[in-house]
């Protein structure tokens, strides 16, 4: 038997659609997503939590005119599926395939391109003002996570809607997660509205009263406002957004349709700022999901019967980090763990069930971690911020000024550097070197292997100044065993392997790659010396002296983009020796990098073992 979604191809039709008709094109929508999610890998849970919302907006609204925009955007599988992309998620996420986030490319309807977490208000606003100023008439809608409105960015959107009263619809889906659960005073003050439901009914109650009592006078009507005021304060203490000049309605419902489209059609005759309430289950109808929402965030390929992963686990760099920080911290009490809601991403479950009270989650707030880090370290603390390098440069003023300024010995733990692959342009960790450069008094380290991050984590907690250790995601490949570095000194590199007139001078995990190279190099008669920058910086000026001198052609490899890395250093430092010494810079082009598997995006960048081997021999022609 054919379903509503097997014939969908025009999301106008869902206007016309009974209730019945949307709460059963809702249950095939879960079920297409758990198929299409469980083979290609995605944002699982947070998309079954906003299937009726999307269903609701898109019932109400006329996206021919009207603007939506999703924070983060990585619950807008649903959206795509109603806006022409269902027939292409076998692509979801690969290479050439449709994105896990909105793109303006894939769709007109993708309104504005997004990634990253608190956005969509200060998005909206600009949006509504534009509108304003061209005289023209349609609603700007904005969906923000109660995990991201933690986020500064978006509080510092409701000040200005707030004071401007631009007309904007601010829908806050909370399911008290981001990707691990909410903490924070912002969490604990949606909770108490979630428990008081009644206040809304209250205040309906006292409005639609005073409005019935006729001719009243100024001075009884500002009487009876301030009267009305009073209760609202009394019954949820604060009105944080309705003292900020936002009109608030709920908490709503937000898997019951029909109690959304009734408040969305009310919130679209309001004429000032509105932010509506929804309290919705992260992972709805699907019961791992519902029972393990953190792992169902952003989850590989996996098994719909049972929700178990379809890859073997292997040990990771995120899970040897944890494991040294842990007993690090046994043996100096000192240590103390920081982190912007990726408690588990980054690895420190065990650090934060070990050490309750020297454990920090912040919540999505980037700026915040790095500035307390500094307090922490100003007092004689030893903070290790735990990130991944495409939120850490949300930071990057409190990093220059708070930190490096005053040579805080805070320690920056870089999850995530490099391409990351699936999550595409929005999450690939490779700016991290190219703004951490430039920054005075910023030590750079970078780990060949698993092992020898443990190494510069024990060796970073002696130090006394700012130091960043960036890794990739995952592990090792195991095709090349590589002994980790034990003792470490400022702007010294380690030799590898090899001979001969040209020097590899490779960066993390590039290392293995670059004697993999030199192994097929070895094969054609070329050789090569491998060396790894473990200091990207300060950069060995000792041993590019002595390369220098001896007439060697240089090759440097970087998971990073090319401008500004550890390549650019190096070839700013040969330049000024006055010497005809050819260097070659391989990294990723000055591009955004799309999604897809790690193994096409390097062969795409030539940064594969035979991109390499090409480069270095054209360097011999």
């Amino acid at each position: 038997m054919m379903g509503i979604l097997d014939n969908y191809n025009d999301f106008h039709k869902i206007k016309y659609m009974t209730l019945k008709q949307k709460q059963q094109f809702a249950k095939e929508i879960r079920r297409f997503l758990i198929e299409k999610v469980s083979k290609t890998g995605g944002h699982l849970a947070s998309n079954l939590g906003v299937v009726e919302l999307t269903l609701s907006l898109f019932s109400v609204l006329d996206l021919d005119r009207d603007k939506l925009i999703w924070d983060v955007g990585h619950q807008s599988y649903v959206h795509k599926i109603l806006t022409g992309r269902k027939d292409k998620f076998d692509t979801l996420r690969q290479f050439g395939g449709i994105s896990g986030f909105p793109k303006y490319c894939e769709s007109i309807y993708d309104f504005f391109e997004t990634g990253h977490s608190s956005t969509s208000i200060s998005a909206a606003l600009g949006m509504a003002r534009a509108r304003d100023l061209k005289n023209e008439k349609h609603e700007v809608v904005a969906v923000i996570g109660d995990g991201a409105l933690t986020g500064g960015m978006a509080l510092e959107a409701l000040n200005d809607a707030g004071y401007t009263k631009t007309k904007i619809i601010i829908i806050l889906n909370d399911n008290q997660m981001s990707i691990a659960k909410n903490v924070g005073g912002m969490s604990r003050y949606l909770n108490r509205i979630r428990i008081d439901p009644k206040y809304n009914k209250f205040k309906d109650d006292v409005e639609a009263a005073l409005k019935k009592i006729p001719n009243i006078g100024k001075g009884m009507a500002k009487y009876l406002e301030r009267v009305k005021n009073g209760i609202k304060k009394m019954l949820v203490p604060g009105m944080f957004f309705e003292d900020m000049g936002i009109k608030y309605l709920g908490p709503i419902d937000g898997h019951n349709m029909k109690d959304l489209i009734e408040v969305l059609s009310k919130a679209k005759n309001i004429n000032e700022p509105v932010i509506i309430h929804i309290i919705t289950k992260k992972g709805k109808g699907y019961q791992f999901a519902e029972k393990n929402p953190g792992k169902f965030h952003g989850i590989g390929p996996f098994d719909c019967s049972n929700g178990e992963l379809c890859s073997d686990s292997c040990d990771t760099y995120s899970g040897a980090f944890g494991e040294e920080l842990v007993k690090i911290a046994e043996k100096n009490k000192d240590v103390v763990a920081i982190t912007a809601a990726m408690r588990d991403g980054t690895g420190l479950k065990e650090f934060a069930r070990r050490y309750p009270k020297r454990f920090f989650d912040v919540g999505i707030a980037e700026q915040h971690a790095v500035t307390l880090a500094a307090g922490m370290a100003k007092e004689g603390l030893k903070p290790i911020f735990a990130v991944y390098s495409t939120f850490l440069q949300r930071a990057y003023d409190q990093v220059l000024h708070d930190v490096c300024l005053q040579k805080l010995p805070v320690i920056f733990a870089i999850d995530r550097a490099g391409i990351v692959g699936h999550d595409g342009e929005t999450h690939q960790g490779v700016f991290d070197l190219s703004y951490l450069t430039q920054m005075p008094n910023m030590t750079i380290m970078s780990p060949k292997c698993i092992c020898e991050l443990k190494y510069m984590l024990k060796w970073a907690v002696q130090q006394k100044y700012p130091i960043a250790i960036r890794y990739p995601r995952g592990g090792d490949s195991g095709e090349v065993k590589l002994s980790p570095l034990e003792g470490f000194k400022p702007g010294k590199w380690e030799f590898i392997c090899g001979e001969g007139d040209i020097a590899v001078i490779a960066q993390g995990k590039m290392v293995e790659n670059a004697v993999l190279a030199r192994n097929k190099l070895l094969d054609l008669g070329v050789k090569v010396k491998v060396i790894s920058a473990c200091f990207v910086k300060p950069i060995d000026e000792l041993m590019l002296n002595e390369l220098v001198q001896n007439n060697m052609k240089i090759v440097t490899i970087e998971d990073n983009i090319k401008h500004g890395g550890l390549g650019s250093s190096i070839l700013e430092y040969v330049s000024t020796l006055d010497k005809n010494v050819k260097v070659s810079i391989l990294g990723f082009r000055d591009e955004f990098i799309p999604h897809g598997k790690l193994d096409i995006l390097y062969k795409l960048h030539g940064l594969d073992v035979e991109g390499i081997v090409n480069s270095i021999l054209k360097l011999v022609k």
